[in-house]
């Protein structure tokens, strides 16, 4: 745990800077608008340690897999999103020496993400000889203008004489990957003129989409042009003025960002460059970022959760908001939620099942049903590349990827890509859960019900029967829990494609005549399924009465983490693999996971006893395990531990828990902070078509409240020590549950 910025309810601020935090830095200060995003780096240059990064979205590269020892099936590259042309680089000359932080004498430091209107925020005073300068950096990411970035810098000469400033502006094509599998570069310069660059991606070997991306910039600024140069990468211009003392220089630079996912040809692009350009140089900044600020105002207003009496949860609760909206919004039904978002390279910024066990629960509470209806169509798309990928394994239907940009398996890590297999059952359930919650039967019906059919065919072929023990079981796979590769018979993996299998033969029930015809579901495959469902093998310890994560987990020694030394954690990062593999560890949810996304569907003694169990063996190094935990725990009463889990995931990267923030934030998991809340604190549900909830204050809180959409409704809940309040703010009047007593909102306030 390490905690580098102050505690403030709407801001992420420091007034330090140290170089050896500086990637840690980057990764908390990023910026993102759903459609491009960038870490927090500087953007003059800095000899120090940094990982820089500016990421598009869509656009991606198939980098050639490395491995030792190519296996039948294994994914033929790693898709990974790559760092862009460099569109906000301009460096600075202080009577003729170049600034650098990593080597300047610096003084009144200020870094400050301002998370209420998504701006970002330097200052500093330079001393270089007699002069002493200050510098004031502002940096957002338009919300209004999807396409247009924005930077504005003060100087101001605090020295008795004058000083000479010059600004070079640069947009440079000369970038890299940090984790690239051959330290390739990936853009290739197509036309390069004053201000402006277009790039392609290169060329590759697997028939996947080239990408071309278009910068321009145009400035407003006090200083005089003086010059353009040119390389084959890299575009600058340079801007120069004297400062008198006491003297003010201001620059502006907007930056329009255009990419080929949304023109047919290169011509188009620059065409819609240019255009956007002229758009944008007539309207001041004011204008331009109050349109930014009111958008970001609407969506707090909706969506913003309130914590009296705790600065700490209440800045973890809107950093991990502030994260998910920056990453996605539903603006864009072609993109998806990547691990990392926009923050970092780890994980190739792909789509992983993150998206429909973590994230669509958060999306249908905070927007508009379309949102989500908008992720479960992008599954839909994507059904040819399931196709591949289960018969890749030569099986039937279709196999979601673990990771992926366009339906097809990138993922390098065999153990994971082609074992860890639940995330077929997790896709389902994001089908059901949204049906359950918004009430709206059209996708699970039509597009939905192929999706499941197509699933259920999969796991139909992939168990096995077992002749000895008369049941259905699945081999060598990977749950949930990565610390435990290639096991039997994983309890959350069993569990998830009998009650797929089951719930799609009863959408099979429901669906149109016309739309049985085309699913071709015959009397054969149905009794097959069923025969599934009523004899599929769920390990259970009758002693212990918990569900056995998978067979031969109980013949471990069962040590609890407590056990293990505070200088050895956290474990992947201190151990082996295979230390880590015998262990009894877990990294994250794996019964308890099924527990939470079934959670009235077991006794209070089996979640009790299963939880009493596995919790004390959590290690926690996922960073999508704590919510999770936290839920239950609420459930079953344990307000301290649940408390502790929601700090725990509501302050994952602020305080970098896992001790890797610096690669980029756990954006997926940044939904932990509202399912801990509203659907642990609150303890919201839904049960047949009724919302309801249980509601408790942690002792330590005075007060907490938040707003949800529910079936064209917005609901305000708040909780203090006075008792539970819930107020219709929008929509027609709507009964709900308040333990297990039912209230009407009709606008007025009830206790």
């Amino acid at each position: 745990m390490k905690r580098i910025f102050e505690v403030q309810p709407w801001n992420v601020s420091t007034h330090e800077f140290k170089a050896e935090d500086k990637r840690l830095q980057e990764s908390m200060t990023s910026l993102g608008n759903g459609y491009m995003g960038m870490r927090g780096f500087f953007d003059e240059d800095y000899s120090g340690d940094s990982l820089p990064g500016i990421y598009l979205g869509g656009v991606w590269f198939p980098d050639k897999t490395r491995v030792g020892w190519w296996k039948n099936g294994y994914p033929k590259y790693f898709g990974k999103v790559i760092n862009a042309v460099n569109f906000i680089k301009m460096n600075f000359e202080i009577n003729g020496e170049k600034l650098d932080l990593a080597k300047d004498e610096i003084s009144d430091f200020e870094l400050n993400l301002h998370m209420k209107n998504a701006l970002l925020t330097r200052s500093f005073i330079v001393k270089k000889g007699d002069a002493k300068v200050k510098f004031n950096f502002e940096r957002f990411l338009s919300v209004a203008q999807k396409e247009l970035s924005v930077q504005k810098v003060t100087i101001e000469n605090l020295s008795n004489d004058p000083v000479d400033i010059k600004v070079i502006s640069s947009i440079d094509a000369n970038v890299k990957n940090e984790d690239a599998n051959y330290d390739e570069h990936f853009w290739e310069v197509k036309d390069i003129a004053a201000g402006s660059v277009v790039a392609e991606t290169k060329a590759n070997d697997f028939g996947t989409p080239r990408f071309t991306s278009g910068m321009q910039a145009n400035y407003v600024t006090s200083l005089a042009p003086v010059g353009n140069e040119m390389t084959d990468f890299e575009t600058s211009t340079t801007f120069a003025g004297t400062l008198n003392k006491d003297e003010t220089a201001s620059f502006e630079k907007r930056v329009i960002v255009v990419t080929s996912r949304d023109y047919d040809t290169q011509d188009d692009l620059i065409k819609a460059m240019n255009d956007l350009s002229k758009k944008v140089s007539t309207v001041s900044y004011d204008e331009l970022f109050t349109a930014h600020e009111n958008i970001w105002a609407q969506r707090w207003e909706q969506s913003d959760v309130k914590i009296q009496g705790d600065d700490e949860a209440q800045q973890g609760m809107r950093f991990n908001l502030f994260g998910l909206f920056t990453t996605y919004y539903g603006d864009d039904a072609r993109l998806n939620i990547g691990p990392k978002g926009f923050t970092g390279e780890k994980y190739g910024g792909a789509t992983y099942w993150d998206t429909e066990a973590f994230a669509v629960p958060v999306y249908l509470g905070i927007t508009k049903p379309e949102v989500t209806r908008n992720l479960l169509m992008y599954r839909y798309k994507q059904l040819d590349g399931a196709y591949v990928n289960a018969q890749e394994q030569g099986l039937k239907g279709a196999l979601y990827p673990m990771v992926t940009f366009n339906g097809i398996e990138c993922h390098n890590e065999w153990e994971i890509t082609f074992e860890e297999i639940h995330r077929n059952g997790d896709i389902a359930f994001a089908i059901y859960n949204y049906t359950r919650y918004t009430g709206d039967k059209s996708y699970v019906l039509n597009e939905g019900s192929k999706v499941l059919t197509e699933i259920s065919r999969f796991w139909a072929d992939r168990v096995h029967f077992s002749e000895r023990n008369n049941q259905y079981m699945i081999h060598g796979v990977t749950g949930p829990d990565e610390y435990e590769n290639n096991v039997d018979n994983n309890w959350n993996t069993n569990y998830l494609a009998r009650w797929t299998l089951e719930y799609t033969l009863k959408v099979l029930k429901e669906v149109s005549p016309e739309q049985a015809k085309q699913l071709n579901v015959s009397d054969e495959e149905k009794a097959k399924w069923q025969d599934i469902v009523d004899r599929m093998y769920l390990p259970y310890d009758k002693d212990l009465n918990i569900f056995v994560q998978h067979d031969g987990f109980l013949d471990k020694d069962l040590q609890p983490v407590s056990a293990i030394p505070e200088d050895q954690r956290p474990i992947n990062q201190n151990w082996s693999w295979d230390k880590i593999l015998r262990s009894p560890y877990i990294k994250q949810g794996d019964v308890l996971q099924i527990m939470y996304d079934f959670i009235d569907d077991f006794t209070p003694e089996e979640k009790k006893s299963n939880f009493d169990f596995y919790e004390p063996l959590t290690v926690h190094e996922s960073s999508l395990s704590p919510a999770i935990y936290s839920v239950v725990a609420a459930d079953l009463h344990y307000e301290k531990k649940a408390v502790e889990l929601y700090e725990r995931t509501a302050r994952l990267d602020l305080d970098n828990y896992n001790n890797d923030t610096v690669d980029g934030l756990h954006i997926t998991s940044m939904t932990g902070g509202w399912i801990a809340m509203v659907q642990g604190f609150a303890g919201m549900r839904v049960h047949d078509d009724t919302l309801s909830y249980k509601p408790f204050l942690p002792q330590k809180w005075d007060s907490y409240s938040f707003r949800q959409v529910f079936r064209g409704r917005v609901i305000e809940v708040s909780v203090d020590k006075d008792g539970n309040h819930f107020k219709l703010i929008s929509g027609e009047p709507l009964d709900i549950k308040v333990n297990d007593k039912t209230v009407t909102l009709d606008s007025l306030q009830t206790n």
